[in-house]
C-alpha cells in the first residue's frame, strides 16, 4: 500500500441459520495493490435474518475502512438484494433493514471512491465460511 493512497478490496457475507435464526457477518479487507489481508473476521450477531446479516457485514466493513482511512474501496457481495437496494434499483421495504440501510448509505459516502458489486457465491466462498464459522463458534460457547 502506498503512503499516498489507501485502496482496498473487500469481501463481505452474512449468514443466518433459520432465517431468522443465529446469524453472523464476515468481512475480509485486502490492499488493492498487493492483496495483503489487513482485516479478516467473522462476527456473531445473535438472532437475525440473512438480509440483516448481509447489511451488518457491509456496515462493519465500512467502519473498518474508516479506521483504515480508505481512499477507495471495491466491496464484493453475493447478495443481489443488498447490491440492488444500495444502488437504488430496489426499495428497502423491510422495517428491520431501514435503519441499517440508512447508516450504511451515510458511511459509504465518506469514502471518496466506493463501489459495491455483486459477485457469484463461488467468488465469495471465504467470507461465507467465516460467517458460518462465527455461528458455529457461538453455538459452542
Amino acid at each position: 500500500m502506498s503512503a499516498s493512497t489507501r485502496d482496498f478490496l473487500v469481501n463481505i457475507d452474512g449468514a443466518s441459520s433459520g432465517n431468522p435464526g443465529p446469524a453472523a457477518a464476515a468481512v475480509i479487507i485486502r490492499t488493492a495493490d498487493d492483496d495483503t489481508v489487513v482485516h479478516e473476521a467473522g462476527y456473531y450477531l445473535g438472532r437475525a435474518t440473512g438480509n440483516i446479516a448481509e447489511y451488518y457485514a457491509l456496515l462493519i466493513a465500512l467502519e473498518e475502512l474508516l479506521v483504515l482511512r480508505a481512499d477507495s474501496a471495491v466491496v464484493r457481495s453475493d447478495s443481489e438484494l443488498l447490491v440492488r437496494q444500495m444502488s437504488g434499483q430496489y426499495k428497502v421495504k423491510a422495517p428491520g433493514l431501514k435503519f441499517v440501510y440508512e447508516r450504511v448509505k451515510r458511511l459509504s459516502t465518506t469514502i471518496a471512491r466506493f463501489e459495491l458489486m455483486h459477485v457469484p457465491r463461488e467468488e465469495n466462498a471465504h467470507a461465507d465460511r467465516l460467517a458460518k464459522q462465527a455461528i458455529r463458534d457461538a453455538r459452542k460457547a
